[in-house]
């Protein structure tokens, strides 16, 4: 019929097709409009209620949709006339144009929130678009009254809305026009920068204070995700931090939720220690129930709604081939199909959402129950456990259980599906349906030895991930010391030989993997061609509309058979990490009954321990403490003194309550304090660990600072007490350390105080400061019990305690014991000893002749010259921005760029393994659907239809291509899992490489917290997740396009819905992953400071226990805990607001398929063709959602490479041997170290520490380096190791300048015996002679010779006797002697003593001495003393003061001048030491 249109003003029909050229002509304009902003960047004009608008818009779009399909649907079935045509041309480009202004309004208000946009182009069109409308209505009229034309009920429908709207556009704005005007008058004064303010309001609050909008969040809201649109809205405007996360609600934060899993835990052991792996899933049951309950009902309803569409498509095919029962059953058939979906896609979503807040809330609340066992574990425990063992448990273990809520549903749920499945296949197929039952079972069979190798492997692979973590953590701790040796390649040899070991087992995870998938993947067109098989065996026919139920069935079968795998996996990896963390807490407490604790001021005794015997190895028959005896009252100042190893330490810690008691009793009345031997600082302000928890009281706190003398020290830092210390206090002294420990436990106010030899680590000037200032002052009125080596603080002491063997064997006052004592009289002997060095060198000083002056005047020109430098080293000093040395966390920020997948897809091969993966997909892909073509063009309609082809070809062609697609996946799967095995092997190596190739400052400034949260939680993600992940994005794309030609290829007119559906979707994906990545980057940065805080809690346990602060770590770890599940919440919440909008998407393309079904005439389509694009129609949400899902998950992922990549590129120390440059084997021969105009800061930011230093160290000589804390001897050390390179001047070892010459040329020709003693876990050998150069015979003469050699005699193992982590089974004297050993065994011409003999007894001190002088006589030694009498022999005396050259002469020449600083100090160490002798 031919198309007739008369240009007739009072036509309705005519009206309506100018209707919809307008709209057309809005669309141009609209895209112009769009385009010319674009290009001028102008702002177009002011509007507001712009929500109101958006919803007008939204709805007429909608409206004229709807209309529009009733029109297309009244033409299919009726036949089509010009009337018909013009309307649906008019609707459908009012439709279109209403959706893309909607679409248009919607993203300013995203852009701008407090300044929303809008061109003028809309204002001038709502008025046309009110008075046509009005136009069209009016004539509506006229036709029907004056020419009595019978108009369409759409005509007045539309006509009626489109006014009513048109009016309601109007209104609103004329009223902004207003509105505007206003604003823009106030602007000035109001308005400073309204998107600023928007933005920066939340920082200050969002985070901080406002809960979750979850919280308060209407039934409506909670159903669409719409609580989550501010914090993605906010996403796109400004990269988010932590302080735009809101709050968790009650329930899901650990304040929470812990002490309910605590509770439980309590009631289920009953008072014992055992908790077991079932006690520990009731306790997480108990904090989650709600959750997995609400979540298992929207399984139920998933599984329910997944299965109605199967149920009915043989029914549509039937509808389609003309088979009707009653009226409008087609539209019935939709309405059926969309409401299941509708059903579907929102119990999926909550189901998804409920399960990961379970998990973040399970996960949260076992962290802190891991925390807290590790604050309450004994010794023995500890020693058992190590800390990267229990880190594993918390960074691991724990994430792997909250992981699990996603598989938590579904063993049951598989039983649920099959159930539903067999109903479905047995209405279509009868008897056949058992033959799927059988297949099903075989396949889930298969399964189980599968199962058990993951389970095996996936076992071995944790084992030997704990044994690399344990190492690395003790590798990184002790980092400089091996740099210091130049042991760091071998120990990388060591890390590399651990991972090895953890690979092997990878390599056979993922191959099993593999496997596991070949096996799944093939099983759904296993089971339909046994099924299919079944049925030709039966003689039961075969239909297009059962085939095509039965496909759909095993389709949505197979995606729980696909998971079951990943199922089993998980089951059983849970079940591993539940029982490694139940056997952890199943570990033995500290007793509680060891201290019977007084109330304060019930007892004249502060201490009392009667008939003590402990021992740290219960089970061992030797004792550490036997028969102790100590009665100490209120304000008494008690010593304990004693050779190395005797048990001075342990005798502190039975007071304390840390070491097992075996028998006796000990009592303590009043509050503690205790300052241990090796110095525990917390990383964080200085200030933080003064007051450790404490309120500010300034005065008070003054008080403490000047007591410990720390004043000075906080003038030289540049942020004074609020520099912020690294990691285990990386960035201070030893002397530092110690004294901010001693102002820690000052600033407590406590009762009793515990010190383990803390003056030991300071210079004598100091000591002498601390021990009048501070046990003498402040805690004159205070009961002090104090270690100590230095004879010279005993007499002040009302009793000593002097220790042998783990015996008090003598105690009194010093004049008591002196006389009476032999023990005592042995470490006075040794002492008298040392002084007598100092009588005899002033003797000699005294005989020095006038001589001297010469030297006397080189003295003051060195002064004078370094005062000229030190002016130039305070201009450096301030040349340069000054900056904290631990600077915060680097996160990437935007996009993760391109380059970062393509160098993880290239990393393997080059690459080389990608076409191949991507061509299986393809082929898999295509033989899949050619298959399911197969089966539906093969068979019959219905019965009375005769096949295409026989039954034995029908079957034999399926089979044929099932077998080739399960071949596809499995190539598919090998090479998946080479490329990924191959990219995490070589990521780890470059990784490590260049992290052990890191310079020194990179690990002070770095919290070994952040290296190892790449080491361990990037590793494992690179390992066993982004693999699949990659390889999902790829598959799942493949997939959704073959979906798409399937339904295209059906109904060509579909992809009028499908394009703009892509668009949205692509639009809504970019819009919401600038949200989602960097939230995903705060989940990564929010980790690293869970684990350091519990790290720093672990080894600092004892420390944190003598204070009583254990409630305050547990809260700062709570609130650690919960910074870390903030991100993680709204990222989960995030992933399903984004989902649930494209499954709505998905289901409005799949809804417009199944109308245009139903709507064509009857044989217009091949209804088996057709039904099988409605089979694929109905994955088209899950895959569609999958698709956006896994590019999300990825691109979160990735940034587990891109964190490793950061690292791949950390700058590199100088060469480690320079080819060109190599010294011979002799260097250096003389010794000889010449320092010229040195000047060292330790990074760029920071102030000069050395400033000008020029003297020389000569060959075979004896230099000795003295200098308050602080001043830069250690610093000079360091550069002479090349720790730290000079920012200026120059160090010569026998004229070969040491900058020039590779790293370990110099660092393995020098030898160092350093200020902390180390030892490695391990055994004696490995400890003195890691690289194993050495015989037996040299290692033992080497212990003989530091005096060692008995001891380890008296071990089992001998030189193989266990070393445990630290060497906390050896004493801090004797691991000293360990690092004397060291040296002895290395025999360099340059040693070097950075305050070596601080932890040693005046007694191990002179032997000490006395083996360096005896073996090292022609050797160049350098030692930082603080005792006097270390440096008394030296032939040259070095002083510095910060960072310049005081005096630098020899000991007599300076002595000789008693106005030097260096006579100063030795007058004063003599005076102290003397007095101690003054009533003998």
């Amino acid at each position: 019929m031919p198309l007739h249109l008369s240009f007739d003003f009072l036509d309705p029909v005519f009206l309506h097709g100018l209707s919809g050229l307008l709209h057309l002509v809005l669309l141009f304009l609209l895209f112009f409009s769009w385009v010319y902003t674009k290009i001028k960047g102008a702002k177009p004009d002011q509007i507001t209620k712009e929500h109101a608008t958006l919803l007008g818009c939204v709805f007429l779009a909608v409206f004229n949709l709807v209309l529009c399909l009733l029109n297309h649907f009244l033409w299919y079935r009726n036949g089509w006339s010009e009337e018909k045509i013009i309307t649906l041309f008019d609707l459908s480009l009012k439709a279109l144009a209403w959706l893309l202004v909607s679409i248009f309004l919607h993203a300013q208000l995203l852009l701008e929130s407090s300044e929303n946009k809008c061109p003028s182009v809309l204002r001038v069109w709502w008025v046309l678009f009110f008075f046509v409308s009005c136009y069209c209505l009016v004539i509506d009229f006229v036709a029907f009254y004056k020419k009595h034309q019978s108009l369409t009920t759409l005509f007045w429908v539309s006509d009626i809305g489109s006014t009513l709207l048109g009016l309601f556009f109007c209104v609103v704005g004329f009223l902004d026009k207003n509105e505007g005007e206003g604003s823009l008058l106030q602007e000035p004064l109001l308005n400073g920068s309204a998107s600023a303010n928007y933005v920066s309001e939340p920082k200050k609050a969002t985070g901080e204070e406002n809960l979750t909008p979850y919280a308060s969040a209407s039934l409506f809201s909670i159903l669409c995700f719409s609580w989550m649109g501010p914090l993605i809205s906010l996403g796109n405007k400004k990269t988010l931090d932590l302080e735009d996360v809101p709050q968790l609600m009650g329930p899901d934060s650990v304040r929470e939720a812990f002490p309910i899993l605590e509770h439980k835990l309590e009631s289920e052991c009953q008072g014992s220690n055992k908790v077991t792996t079932l006690m520990l899933v009731k306790g997480l049951m108990s904090t989650v129930w709600k959750e997995v309950l609400l979540s298992a009902v929207f399984v139920l309803l998933y599984t329910l709604a997944n299965y109605v569409g199967p149920a009915l498509i043989d029914t549509l095919v039937q509808y389609l081939n003309g088979q009707t029962e009653f009226d409008n059953e087609g539209y019935i058939l939709v309405f059926a199909f969309f409401g299941a979906k509708v059903v579907e896609c929102l119990a999926q979503r909550h189901w998804f959402f409920r399960v990961q807040q379970a998990g973040f809330r399970a996960r949260a609340s076992l962290v802190e129950k891991i925390y807290t066992k590790g604050l309450t574990l004994s010794c023995q425990s500890k020693q058992g456990q190590t800390s990267g063992e229990i880190i594993n448990f918390m960074a691991v273990d724990a994430e792997r259980i909250g992981d699990f809520g996603w598989y938590m549903h579904d063993p049951w749920m598989v039983l649920i599906q099959i159930v539903l499945a067999l109903a479905i296949l047995y209405k279509n197929l009868g008897l056949a349906s058992l033959a799927t039952l059988v297949a099903t079972v075989l396949v889930m069979l298969a399964n189980i030895p599968l199962g058990k190798l993951q389970e095996n492997f996936q076992d071995q692979l944790m084992k030997s991930k704990d044994r690399r973590m344990k190492a690395m953590s003790e590798v990184l701790r002790n980092m400089r010391i091996l740099k210091l040796q130049a042991w760091e390649m071998k120990f990388l040899a060591k890390i590399q030989e651990l991972r090895n070991s953890e690979a092997g087992w990878l390599k056979k995870f993922m191959y099993t993997s593999a496997m596991t998938s070949f096996v799944f993947w093939g099983a759904p067109t296993f089971v339909s061609a046994v099924t299919f098989g079944a049925c030709v065996l039966m003689g039961i026919p075969l239909e297009t509309g059962k085939i095509l139920a039965a496909l759909a069935t095993f389709r949505i079968l197979q995606e729980p058979i696909y998971n079951l795998p990943d199922t089993i996996s998980m089951i059983v990896q849970t079940k591993v990490s539940l029982d490694r963390i139940a056997s952890f807490l199943s570990l033995a407490d500290l007793p509680h009954d060891v201290i019977e604790k007084l109330p304060r001021g019930s007892s004249d005794i502060a201490i009392e321990i009667v008939d003590g015997n402990f021992s740290w190895e219960v089970k061992s028959s030797s004792l550490s403490l036997r028969d102790i005896n100590v009665n100490v009252s209120h304000g008494m100042r008690v010593a304990i003194c004693g050779a190395v190893g005797a048990g001075k330490s342990s005798l502190l810690s039975c007071i304390l309550g840390e070491i097992p008691k075996l028998s006796g009793i000990v009592k303590l009345c009043g509050t503690k304090a205790y300052v241990a031997q090796s110095p525990w600082i917390q990383s964080g302000k200085i200030e933080e660990n003064i007051l450790f928890g404490k309120e500010m009281e300034r005065e008070k706190y003054d008080r403490v600072l000047e007591a410990c003398a720390l004043k000075k020290d906080l003038e030289i830092l540049s942020f004074g007490d609020q520099t912020v210390v690294g990691e285990r206090g990386i960035n201070l002294s030893g002397g530092q350390k110690q004294r901010i420990q001693i102002a820690r436990a000052l600033y407590q106010d406590a009762d009793i105080y515990l010190f383990d030899d803390p003056f030991s680590a300071v210079d004598a000037h100091t000591g002498t400061h601390l021990f009048n200032e501070c046990i003498l002052g402040l805690l004159s009125r205070k009961t002090v019990v104090y270690v100590t080596h230095q004879v010279e603080f005993l007499p002040a002491a009302d009793l000593i305690l002097v220790m042998k063997d783990g015996k008090v064997t003598e105690a009194g006052n010093y004049n008591n014991i002196l006389k009476s004592g032999s023990d005592f009289m042995e470490l006075v002997g040794a002492h008298r000893e040392a002084l007598s060095v100092l009588d005899s060198v002033e003797v000699t000083s005294a005989n020095i002749s006038e001589d001297g002056s010469g030297v006397g005047s080189t003295k003051k020109a060195v002064k004078k010259e370094e005062t000229g430098d030190g002016e130039n080293g305070k201009i450096d000093d301030g040349a340069g921005p000054k900056g904290q040395l631990v600077q915060e966390e680097e996160r990437e920020k935007g996009k993760v760029g391109f380059p970062v997948y393509w160098k993880y897809i290239t990393t393997a091969y080059g690459g080389a393994l990608v076409p191949f993966i991507l061509l299986a997909q393809i082929l898999f892909q295509v033989l899949q659907i050619g298959s399911n073509y197969w089966m539906s063009w093969a068979t019959p309609v219905s019965e009375d239809v005769a096949p295409p082809v026989t039954t034995s070809t029908l079957i034999t062609v399926y089979v044929a291509l099932a077998i080739g697609s399960s071949f596809c996946i499995l190539f598919r799967s090998l090479f998946l899992a080479t490329a990924g095995y191959q990219t995490a092997t070589l990521l780890f190596n470059k990784m490590h490489f260049s992290i052990f190739r890191a310079p020194m400052s990179f690990f002070d400034a770095t919290p070994s917290g952040r290296i190892l949260n790449r080491a361990s939680t990037d590793q494992s993600a690179v390992d066993l997740n982004i693999p699949y992940q990659v390889g999902s994005f790829a598959f799942s794309t493949i997939q959704l396009l073959g979906i798409i030609a399937v339904m295209t290829q059906v109904s060509w007119q579909i992809i009028i819905i499908v394009i703009p559906a892509i668009a949205i979707c692509i639009w809504l994906q970019r819009y919401y992953i600038s949200s989602a990545r960097e939230l995903a980057r705060l989940v990564g940065v929010c980790k690293a400071p869970v684990i350091q805080h519990f790290a720093e809690t672990i080894s600092g346990s004892s420390t944190i226990r003598s204070f009583d602060q254990e409630t305050r770590f547990q809260d700062t770890s709570m609130k650690l805990i919960d910074g870390y599940s903030r991100p993680k919440f709204h990222t989960a919440a995030a992933m399903e607001w984004l989902c649930f909008r494209l499954d709505i998407l998905s289901l409005i393309t799949f809804t417009f398929l199944l109308v245009f079904l139903v709507s064509i005439p009857e044989g217009t389509i091949d209804p088996g063709v057709a039904g099988l694009a409605v089979t694929y129609g109905l994955n088209l949400n899950m895959i569609q959602a999958w698709v956006v899902w896994v590019i999300c998950l990825m691109e979160n992922k990735i940034i587990s490479v891109e964190r490793i990549l950061q690292y791949m590129s950390i700058p590199s120390e100088p060469p480690l041997v320079v080819e060109s440059n190599r010294p011979d084997n002799h260097w250096p021969s003389q010794g000889e170290v010449d320092i010229c105009d040195l000047k060292v800061r330790y990074a760029p930011h920071m102030p000069l520490v050395l400033r000008g230093l020029t003297c020389t160290f000569f060959g075979g000589k004896k230099t000795g380096i003295v200098g308050r804390t602080g001043s830069g001897k250690s610093t000079l050390i360091q550069t002479l190791f090349r720790i730290v390179d000079p920012a200026g001047g120059q160090i010569k070892i026998d004229g070969i300048n040491i900058s020039s010459i590779g790293l370990h040329d110099l660092r393995s020709r020098l030898s160092i015996i350093p200020q902390d003693p180390t030892m490695f876990e391990g055994t004696v050998r490995t400890n003195l002679d890691p690289l194993e150069e050495h015989t037996d015979e040299q290692i033992w003469e080497a212990l003989d010779k530091c005096q060692l050699g008995e001891e380890v005699r008296k071990k089992e193992g001998k030189l193989e006797s266990a070393v445990s982590e630290n060497g906390e089974n050896w004493s801090v004297g004797q691991r000293q002697l360990v690092c004397l050993g060291r040296v002895l065994l290395k025999k360099s011409k340059v040693l070097v003593l950075d305050e070596a003999t601080a932890s040693v007894d005046t007694a191990t001190d002179n032997l000490i001495q006395q083996t360096l002088r005896q073996h090292f006589t022609d050797s160049t030694v350098i030692t930082i003393a603080h005792r006097i009498t270390s440096v008394l022999n030296s032939d040259m005396v070095l002083l510095l003061d910060h960072g310049l050259i005081e005096e630098y002469d020899s000991p007599t020449r300076l002595l000789e001048d008693k106005t030097s600083s260096f006579s100063k100090l030795v007058a004063e160490y003599s005076t102290r030491s003397t007095s101690s002798f003054g009533e003998t």
